[in-house]
């Protein structure tokens, strides 16, 4: 299976002391071998943000 699971968290939360924003997707881990970057949006901060693949 090469598809896997990630879970997305915002960059700039906790930069500004809000509780982080989590989003989970897909990524097929043999084409993208780097951590997945996405904007998405963050309900606390109102605004879209970046969000970076975590553990």
């Amino acid at each position: 299976m090469p598809r896997e699971l990630v879970t997305l968290e915002c960059t700039e939360a906790r930069k500004a002391g809000q509780p982080p924003s989590r989003y989970t997707t897909t990524r097929n881990k043999k084409t993208q071998t780097e951590k997945v970057e996405l904007k998405k949006y963050n309900r606390f901060l109102r605004r879209h943000t970046l969000h970076r693949e975590i553990k």
